[in-house]
């Protein structure tokens, strides 16, 4: 993993975090943060243990779950949840915020932004006088490939079982 100068950055940004909290910055929590930023897709705390490990490190699955656990809290990685038993995760940048389509079939996640999109929930929100904190939009379905090839979504369809009555919704 080479030290480039936004990966010092997110490890100093780390550092800081570490420290106002009284622990501290690591040789495994420093090549986790370096390989975390190094990765551009949403990955799974067991696939980043696989990685570091295949690079020759030296380090527990407790260290990568807590190390991602004060990640997440320093609000530098976001936890998502992508239809399946486990979290995966991914980096934050700046000002990052996207929602995903997740294909139901084969699992593909496309990422997007729509800036009338979150002008229409803040817009809500106000509405209704809420304020929120963090939201996470996620879109189930069948992508542009799996529909090509004629696949069906492998769990039933959301919309239609709470049209169904099958869901209750709060409103």
């Amino acid at each position: 993993m080479p030290n480039t100068p936004r990966s010092e950055k997110e490890i100093n940004r780390f550092a800081g975090f570490l420290q106002d909290a009284g622990l501290k910055l690591t040789t495994e929590r420093t090549a986790l943060v370096r390989e975390i930023f190094a990765t551009h897709y949403h990955f799974e705390a067991d696939e980043l243990l696989f990685k570091m490990k295949e690079k020759g490190l030296k380090i527990s699955r407790a260290t990568v779950y807590r190390t991602l656990e004060l990640l997440v809290k320093s609000g530098m990685v976001r936890r998502v949840h992508l239809g399946e038993e486990h979290y995966h995760y991914e980096h934050v940048t700046g000002n990052s915020h996207h929602d995903h389509l997740i294909c139901t079939t084969c699992g593909a996640v496309i990422e997007f932004h729509d800036d009338a999109l979150e002008q229409r929930q803040r817009e809500i929100c106000e509405r209704k006088r809420f304020t929120p904190t963090f939201h996470n939009l996620q879109i189930l379905g069948v992508c542009a490939d799996c529909k090509k090839k004629g696949q069906q979504p492998d769990s039933p369809d959301r919309v239609q079982m709470i049209a169904a009555g099958a869901l209750q919704l709060r409103k």
